[in-house]
């Protein structure tokens, strides 16, 4: 069961992104010849609005093609007045921003589902309490509530983190214990912890963890707006610098993961029930659209590249270099999709 979610989830994340393609294309007036799920031999297809939509056995992608352009060879072109080469280089980023743009909106409308249905959260009840801690000389304890700090009003552990982490100075903790509340004042200190990339970080800490209660969130309309815009930048962001730390080597390439990664993670949320799935599924929609900017020719990254080059300069990339650009995209895509397996073979055999 969970396989067939896997593949059911990347194959809609794929359809909407090209879906933004089709849809940009057309209101350009580009004719699409061919909008294919997939690579590979054609298990389905049929002809619908003058357009051949295929499912092909390979399910890693899929592609939209317009005419006179393909991938394969960037020296067909066609320049009828429907065809993708006779169109202004803004009105090629248009449709080339067109598939990323749709993976961030169907991301934000996941987030925005994921809140209407009350997701669980971290509620910031004390774990443990580390021995000589701020929060041990205080006298903090284990089922400690921590329900404001310098009178800001907490309901989250991710909120009293933030507090903590960024504000100056002492810290006035009130907390509820066997239902009284008490005041506790204590200095965070720098410790060295370990940030979600691996990289060992200073941190300002009190010293303690979290006893992992969980809390309904309950959201208004517009709270839910903003939990769905919060989440979305977030994960964009995370994945931008996680991205950049790999090319820079501060992230080992080891923990590039590839489809067997998703396909695992994605059946191991299927087993978390429905809200862990779209968490899932929105982070791989912002992971695509992300990956799809990056400036390798074979993706629309390097597509608007181009443009972008013949924008600036009045002409377009000669043949030879576009044939030279598009051929090593293909080599670093297929090297990176190589590398991404074979760290997750190693990961499923370790």
């Amino acid at each position: 069961m969970g396989m067939v979610v896997s593949l059911l989830v990347l194959s809609g994340l794929i359809f909407f992104h090209e879906l933004g393609h089709y849809m940009a294309a057309r209101l350009m007036g580009v004719y699409v010849e061919v909008f294919s799920i997939g690579f590979g031999k054609k298990l389905f297809s049929f002809r619908k609005w003058d357009t051949e939509w295929s499912i092909s056995a390979i399910p890693l992608g899929g592609y939209v093609r317009m005419k006179g352009q393909d991938d394969s060879d960037p020296t067909k072109k066609s320049y009828d007045d429907d065809s993708y080469n006779v169109k202004t280089p803004s009105q090629k980023i248009f449709i080339l921003l067109a598939g990323p743009a749709f993976n961030f909106i169907l991301a934000f409308f996941l987030y925005f589902a994921i809140a209407l249905g009350s997701p669980q959260i971290l509620s910031p009840v004390v774990g443990e309490v580390v021995k000589d801690s701020p929060a041990f000389i205080a006298g903090l304890e284990s089922n400690d509530t921590i329900t404001s700090i310098n009178s800001m009003s907490i309901t989250t552990w991710k909120e009293m983190a933030k507090i903590i982490e960024f504000t100056e100075g002492s810290l006035d903790l009130e907390i509820k214990r066997d239902g009284f509340l008490e005041h506790k004042i204590l200095t965070p200190k720098l410790n060295e912890a370990q940030n979600m990339f691996g990289e060992i970080i200073q941190k300002k800490m009190i010293g303690i963890s979290s006893a992992g209660v969980m809390h309904p969130l309950e959201l208004s309309l517009s709270e839910t707006f903003s939990y769905a815009t919060e989440q979305t930048i977030f994960a964009s962001t995370m994945i931008f610098t996680g991205v950049k730390k790999l090319l820079f080597g501060e992230v080992p390439a080891k923990e590039l993961g590839g489809v067997i990664s998703i396909v695992k993670l994605t059946s191991d949320a299927t087993d978390s029930g429905w809200m862990s799935v779209l968490f899932f599924a929105a982070l791989i929609s912002v992971n695509l659209g992300v990956l799809n900017l990056l400036p390798i020719p074979a993706l629309d990254g390097g597509h608007i590249m181009f443009n972008i080059y013949e924008l600036i300069f009045r002409r377009e990339a000669s043949e030879a270099v576009m044939i030279k650009f598009t051929i090593a995209g293909w080599v670093i895509l297929f090297g990176l999709m190589g590398l991404g397996l074979f760290n997750d073979i190693n990961r499923l055999i370790g």
